[in-house]
Formats: C-alpha cells, sequence, structure tokens
C-alpha cells in the first residue's frame, strides 16, 4: 500500500464542521480541493438519513445519473430476468396442463413442452420476432392472460430504456464540457483599479445566446481540534448576463468590500480559500439548463499578468484562436494589495483636487475683476459675481 497521505473530506450531514482524515506520515498535508477543475466535488456522505430510498423514490434520475456500464448492465438483466420469469411461467403452464408429458393433448401453447422451449417463447414473445414454431392457442384463458400482462410489461421495459439512454446522450454535463474556463486567474489594472480575471469560452460552433455566471469565495476556519468550517460568500462581477458568441473576459474588481481587496502577491499564497465560478445557460438545441464550473486557489491566480489576445478581426469573419486561451503575459502592476494601493493614490488624488480648486480661485478672482471693471452693479444682481466673490474670500491669499 502507498505510504504516501491520503485524505479525503467526509462531511456528517447532521453536523456543519468538515473534518479531513488522513494518514500521517511526517509531510505537511496538502488540503484537498473544494472543487475539482473539472467541476466535480471531492465529497463522500456519510450517515445520510434514508441513504436508498431517494434513489429508489426517483429510480429515473438515478438510472440517468448512473454510468453507463451499470446502465447497460441493470437493464440487459432486466431483459433476461423478464424471459426467465415468464419462461417459468409458460413452462408452469404447459406442466400443469399436462402438455410436457402427453404429446397427443391440446396444449396452452404451441411446441412448447420443455423449459427451454418456454424460455424461447418467452424472448420470441417479448422481442416481437415472430418465428412461427411456437404460438398461444385458445385452450387456456390463463396462458392468454399471462402473454397479455408479457406484451405490456416488454412494452413498458423497451420505453424505459429507450427513454434513459436518450435522456443520458443528451445529458447537460457534455454540453458542459464544451464550455470551458481558464485554468488560471490573473490580477492586472484595468482603468487603474485592480481586477481579478478569468476567462470564459465556447468551443463549440453553435454559440450560446445568454448565460449568467457567478463567483463565489469559499474559505476554510481551521479550529484547533482540527475540523474545518467553510465560509461562503458572493464576489460582486461586472455583466453578469454573457453573449458567448466570442470568449468573454470575467472581471472581479478589487474595490473596498471586495473579500480580497486586503490581499496582496505575497499574501495569496498563505490564504486559505477557494474561488468557484460557474456558468449557466440553456441549450440552443434541447432547451435544457446546462453549468460549467470550476474552481481557483491561491496558487491558480497570477498577479501581475494579463491574459494574450485570443480575437482577431478578418474580412469576413472574427477569428478566435483558442490555443491562445490559457496563456498570459506579463504586465506592470504594482505588487501591492488593492487596499495599500488605493491608499497610495490617495495622496496624489487630493494634491491633484486642491490644485484644481486653486486653479478655480484664481479663474474666479480674475472673472470678478472683470466685472467689477465692467459692470456697475452689486453681487446680488449678478449671481456670477456673488459666486465668485464668496470663492475668493474662503480662499484668501
Amino acid at each position: 500500500m502507498s505510504s504516501e497521505t491520503e485524505a479525503q473530506i467526509i462531511i456528517d450531514t447532521c453536523h456543519t464542521t468538515i473534518h479531513t482524515l488522513g494518514r500521517q506520515n511526517g509531510t505537511k498535508d496538502k488540503r484537498l480541493r473544494y472543487m475539482e477543475k473539472d467541476g466535480r466535488f471531492p465529497v463522500v456522505f456519510q450517515k445520510a438519513p434514508g441513504e436508498w430510498s431517494p434513489y429508489l423514490m426517483d429510480i429515473f434520475t438515478t438510472l440517468v445519473e448512473i454510468r453507463w456500464r451499470v446502465m447497460l448492465l441493470v437493464f440487459s438483466l432486466s431483459y433476461i430476468v423478464s424471459w426467465l420469469f415468464f419462461g417459468f411461467c409458460y413452462w408452469l403452464i404447459a406442466f400443469v396442463n399436462k402438455d410436457t408429458d402427453n404429446p397427443d393433448s391440446k396444449p396452452c401453447v404451441e411446441n412448447v413442452r420443455s423449459f427451454t422451449a418456454a424460455f424461447l417463447f418467452s424472448l420470441e414473445t417479448q422481442a416481437t420476432i415472430g418465428y412461427g414454431f411456437r404460438g398461444m392457442t385458445e385452450n387456456c384463458m390463463v396462458a392468454i392472460i399471462v402473454v397479455t400482462i408479457h406484451d405490456v410489461l416488454s412494452c413498458f421495459i423497451d420505453t424505459i430504456v429507450i427513454g434513459i439512454a436518450v435522456a443520458k446522450m443528451a445529458s447537460a454535463r457534455k454540453r458542459a464540457q464544451t464550455v470551458g474556463f481558464s485554468s488560471c486567474a490573473v490580477v492586472n489594472l484595468r482603468n487603474g483599479v485592480l481586477c481579478l480575471l478569468w476567462r470564459l469560452g465556447d468551443f463549440r460552433g453553435n454559440h450560446i445566446l445568454e448565460g449568467t455566471a457567478r463567483a463565489q469565495l469559499v474559505r476554510y476556519v481551521r479550529h484547533p481540534l482540527g475540523s474545518i468550517k467553510m465560509l461562503y460568500e458572493d464576489l460582486d462581477i461586472e455583466s453578469r448576463d454573457i453573449i458567448l458568441a466570442t470568449p468573454a473576459t470575467i472581471i472581479h474588481k478589487l474595490k473596498p468590500g471586495s473579500p480580497l481587496y486586503s490581499l496582496g502577491p505575497d499574501d495569496l499564497l498563505e490564504e486559505d480559500f477557494e474561488l468557484v465560478v460557474s456558468f449557466t445557460y440553456p441549450g440552443d438545441s434541447t432547451g435544457m439548463l446546462h453549468q460549467t464550473r470550476t474552481s481557483y486557489t491561491p496558487a491558480d491566480i497570477r498577479w501581475g499578468q494579463r491574459f494574450q489576445d485570443m480575437l482577431k478581426v478578418g474580412k469576413k469573419h472574427y477569428k478566435v484562436d483558442y490555443a491562445l486561451f490559457n496563456e498570459t503575459m506579463w504586465v506592470q502592476v504594482p505588487m501591492l494589495s488593492a487596499e495599500e494601493y488605493d491608499r497610495g493614490r490617495a495622496p496624489v488624488e487630493d494634491s491633484q483636487s486642491q490644485s484644481t480648486l486653486l486653479n478655480s480661485v484664481s479663474i474666479c478672482r480674475n472673472e470678478l475683476s472683470l466685472i467689477s471693471n465692467t459692470h456697475c452693479i452689486s453681487v446680488h444682481e449678478n449671481p456670477k459675481k456673488h459666486f465668485c466673490s464668496v470663492l475668493v474670500r474662503h480662499f484668501a491669499y
């Protein structure tokens, strides 16, 4: 057995805390992701109330969500069991009617005098093969009733098989695999504001017309006893409703109120959080809701980089180079948290505002001098003169 640390997240449905289990080998444990990059959750539920009853109550959804090989095994067994069961019923009818012992008797089912023949008749009836060698007679009402029930049940099984197969082929998960997020997120400046950005793209030709993006920050608060509490906080993003004709860049501004506002590049790797992002949209051909999701840990966030341009304008088409979907490049970005960056910008902005105000005062003094020299009216009769005189007196120098 491997000596490496194997850990698993286990959720007790009766509590709100999470415990991590693993074998200690003297090395630092690597925390499991809350969500895998492909959108799966590595979560195992234990002691769930009514562990099996919900799956049996909603058997259709259960069969749609199970794997193909399990579904094929279940339906193969359902056909085989039904053939054997009704084959036994036909053999029992023949045995009670003494068709197996007396070839000259009037049989309930023609040419069914053994269990093998009864099984073949059951298969032919359910599959509607109709070889014509074996057939029902009107001598036994019980046999006629059994054949009727057999036909109805076979139609029911066929309907279930076809419906679930079609539902699995049109599964939302398959369409969600053609819509994806970038493998990393970046932090750079947008209009003088530090922003966290990640990409979203549709890899199929029939593009999604509308969808809704969402981002949520999952924080882990560790307690001395080893338990972990998970805190969830939604992130404000620009343009939640997205038309995905071309790859889109989702932007979260690192401004006051953002849970990442006080984090700098050196603080990221020390933080214990995960950014869970999703995109929900209706399928263009089926109308079913689909969802694509992934997550970014602090190690997936690249500070001071931006995504490379992948959209080019041709003569007749917009050309999208998906080879650059995950590619980034370095840009000049202050290696400070957004809070420190805004604090450093504040004195400069105040100085610029004061300079602008003093310029306005100087202009008003000139205007006041011009008005006084050209018009012999009081300040109350000229609002512009009154305003300038008040402003000059307030900032007299």
